[in-house]
């Protein structure tokens, strides 16, 4: 147990129960994150990746079955000092009730079915619920591609689907009819759950929420769905729990090396096999969360270093350029630089030469460039294409 947040009584409260079922998919996230750092140097971790939901889905059952067959308890729920206990309901006798009689919760430790049916919902839902949401998403992006670029790749399509109609099936040889049968096949099944995956996915989601509120109003005692179809509460976890799980464990692994056979040569082998399994699994759990963040904060530790070294050098800004030179044969400017050199007048619809920047009435220096073909003040190579009218509020 490495964390334990506060509450009274043996209900734990709604954010205990609320960040031991996010646990999983942050883990996910860092393993995959981590794994893809290390596959820049190490390409074989490539393979790894390319299979992430069975690789995180071995890894889970691992540990969630090695923890549910220890501590009553889930991988994220031992975390925080939780435990799965079975619910039953007695009713007993209540001279204050109108009916007279009462329901009584009655807790228990977990059967072995629960256990098993616990790693199915832990660990097989969610990675089906993983495959699905890949394969709908690559239907999607099918879809997008189809109707960006045309009918290259066929994504889903409901009347498609009803009417029976197939365009992503090429049409093969007589030899290779059952290929074509296969595929056709398994056209279909990606369309019926390209369409049917949104409204499963929204109806779980919001069955999750419903259970979510209701068990922080203090509704109902199942956090999840899950848990009330397998008849199962989580609560905290007494001291004395934690003894008597200790000693379960115990007795657990004696019983397993007394169960080993052959000579005595093969037992010191299995009994050291036993051994370092154990071990690893005692501390898969810090162990695993401890080496994401140690990870995570070397990583961010060098990337700020690399950051500072690589960051560019700010320079100031450069001085603006000198203003052009009048020319001595060129026009003189006026004392009022509100006025045009040319006309000696209020300037009217003010134009810039933009190789000199001097500002003209648009009349006067048109006339000028067109017959000259250069600035007025500075002589200057310009063109009628040079000249630009300015445009401000008045």
């Amino acid at each position: 147990m490495l964390f334990q947040v506060g509450g009274e009584g043996t209900r734990p409260t709604f954010f205990e129960m609320a960040a031991a079922q996010q646990l999983p998919a942050s883990l996910r996230a860092a393993l995959t994150y981590s794994l893809g750092v290390f596959a820049l140097r190490r390409s074989f971790l490539h393979k790894i990746l390319d299979y992430e939901d069975e690789f995180f889905a071995s890894l889970m059952l691992v540990l969630e079955g090695h923890s549910l067959r220890t501590t009553d308890a889930s991988f994220a729920e031992s975390l925080y000092g939780l435990r799965r206990k079975s619910v039953r309901l007695r009713l007993r006798r209540d001279g204050g009730s109108r009916t007279g009689l009462s329901e009584e919760v009655q807790h228990s430790g977990l059967e072995k079915r629960q256990r098993v049916l616990s790693v199915v919902f832990l660990v097989v839902l969610p990675y089906f619920k993983s495959k699905l949401h890949a394969i709908y998403n690559k239907e999607r992006e099918a879809r997008l591609r189809e109707s960006l670029w045309g009918n290259e790749d066929q994504g889903f399509d409901e009347a498609d689907f009803f009417t029976g109609e197939e365009s992503i099936v090429t049409r093969e040889p007589s030899g290779n009819q059952e290929l074509t049968v296969r595929g056709q096949l398994a056209t279909k099944i990606k369309k019926f759950i390209a369409i049917c995956y949104p409204w499963i996915h929204a109806s779980s989601e919001g069955l999750s929420f419903t259970y979510q509120l209701l068990y922080l109003l203090d509704a109902t005692g199942f956090y999840s769905l899950g848990l009330q179809a397998l008849g199962v509460q989580v609560c905290r976890a007494t001291g004395q729990e934690l003894m008597d799980t200790s000693s379960r464990i115990s007795k657990i692994r004696n019983n397993e090396r007394e169960r080993l056979r052959g000579p005595p040569w093969l037992k010191t082998v299995q009994g050291a096999l036993l051994s370092c399994s154990y071990a690893v699994l005692d501390y898969a759990q810090t162990g695993l969360i401890a080496a994401v963040f140690i990870f995570k904060m070397m990583e961010w530790w060098y990337q700020s270093a690399e950051e500072r070294l690589s960051a560019p050098t700010v320079y100031p800004p450069p001085p603006p350029p000198p203003a052009p030179k009048v020319a001595k044969e060129g026009i003189p400017l006026p004392p009022d630089s509100s006025l045009c050199a040319l006309c000696l007048q209020k300037r009217a619809n003010p134009s810039v030469v933009t190789v000199s920047g001097f500002v003209f009435c648009y009349a006067c220096v048109f006339k000028y460039v067109t017959k000259y073909k250069r600035c007025p003040v500075t002589l200057i190579p310009a063109s009628v294409d040079q000249i630009r009218r300015l445009f401000h509020d008045t």
